[in-house]
């Protein structure tokens, strides 16, 4: 595995961790808790994630934005008969595979161009987009669960 494999790697790890505590103590109440109606919930919070870990980086992984996983649901974000035992189920699932994936990711697919949101760039550049989206959905978690706690005066 090369450096900037293994630092891409990293960062996904130091997401993931972040994410696991954030959501240790997680309840299903807490689920669909909002501060105000525009607000997201910690439900669709983590089922955005999970798409992404299930749909996203394997689109980018395989250099193709086209691609869809077999079976993945197209509801799957923000769906309400979801429990939280199967949404960390399939966080813990996403979690393994992205991991065990991007250590066979090599220099060549890094170096790869691909045409998508951002225009034709290294592939390298929309993983690491991908990466850092565990640490941003990781912070808006955490937030909610801040902001929450607060207006309860718990």
């Amino acid at each position: 595995m090369s450096e900037k494999v293994k630092t891409i790697k990293a960062f996904a790890e130091v997401g993931f961790n972040r994410l696991d505590r954030a959501t240790k103590d997680l309840t299903e109440e807490q689920l669909d808790w909002k501060s105000c109606s525009e607000a997201n919930t910690i439900r669709w919070v983590l089922t955005h994630i999970n798409n992404e870990l299930y749909t996203f980086i394997p689109k980018i992984l395989k250099v193709d934005k086209e691609y869809t996983p077999e079976g993945w649901p197209s509801d799957y974000v923000g769906n309400e008969s979801y429990s939280l035992e199967k949404i960390m189920k399939d966080y813990a699932e996403g979690k393994e595979k992205v991991l065990k994936k991007l250590g066979k990711v090599t220099e060549e697919t890094l170096a790869k161009e691909m045409d998508w949101f951002y225009g034709k760039v290294p592939v390298e550049n929309y993983l690491m987009l991908a990466v850092s989206e565990i640490l941003h959905h990781e912070g808006q978690i955490a937030a909610i669960l801040g902001v929450e706690k607060r207006m309860k005066g718990t």
